[in-house]
């Protein structure tokens, strides 16, 4: 849904449907903290929240229904899908894409840069794309190397060390991260059944090896 200015709809000014346009419109604007910093150039997507001490830089992108949590900074550049959590303290740097639904969780790490020296500074051209598909779940303290896809629904544990390209639905964990089964979209573990079948208990779904594996 869009963002809407009440006088464009004339036609619904009536008291009671106005009061509750209103609520509407108050609903969809982007929620900045009075302590976060916006620079000129970033776009907000409409009922996104923005909490206390966050940064977002010039032309980054944060698409609609977000949360940017206390202390998150958010690169140049950097593209946000919708529905995306970012939980307090990451930093998300230039060369990271997080699709729909991403949830990163409190003190997770992104890099772009996998030979960092102070003495011989990396230019942007440089710097090492991370995308994080749809739906994906980032744990707490989980380090994310970069030039990395973490696959859509995948799950990395809190406090594991990403190295290598998740697949979709995948559960990692570990230092360096290894696949340890799968997941479902609810965020369950499947289990696996006779004849290489994986189910979920909490949404009574089948997968199929090739589904999850593509």
């Amino acid at each position: 849904m869009p963002f809407y200015d009440i006088e464009s709809f004339p036609e619904i000014n009536v008291q009671g449907q106005l009061r509750k346009f209103r609520r509407l419109w108050v609903k969809r604007k982007p929620m900045i903290h009075p302590s976060a910093i916006i620079d000129e150039g970033a776009k907000i997507g409409n009922g996104t929240k923005v909490w206390h001490f966050a940064h977002v830089r010039e032309g980054a992108e944060i698409g609609e229904d977000c949360v940017v949590g206390q202390n998150v900074y958010v690169d140049a550049k950097v593209k946000i899908g919708n529905n995306v959590h970012i939980q307090n303290n990451v930093s998300v740097y230039e060369g990271v894409i997080l699709e729909d639904g991403v949830f990163c969780g409190p003190s997770m790490v992104f890099t772009n840069v996998r030979e960092p020296r102070c003495e011989y500074p990396r230019a942007s051209s440089e710097y090492h794309a991370t995308v994080v598909r749809r739906g994906a779940t980032l744990g707490a303290n989980s380090t994310i190397v970069c030039g990395v896809t973490i696959g859509q629904y995948a799950f990395v544990a809190a406090g594991a060390v990403v190295t290598k390209s998740v697949p979709q639905f995948g559960l990692v964990a570990g230092v360096p991260a290894r696949v340890m089964g799968y997941v479902c979209k609810c965020g369950t573990r499947l289990k696996k059944l006779d004849g290489g079948l994986y189910f979920c208990d909490r949404c009574e779904t089948h997968f199929t090896p090739e589904f999850l594996k593509p």
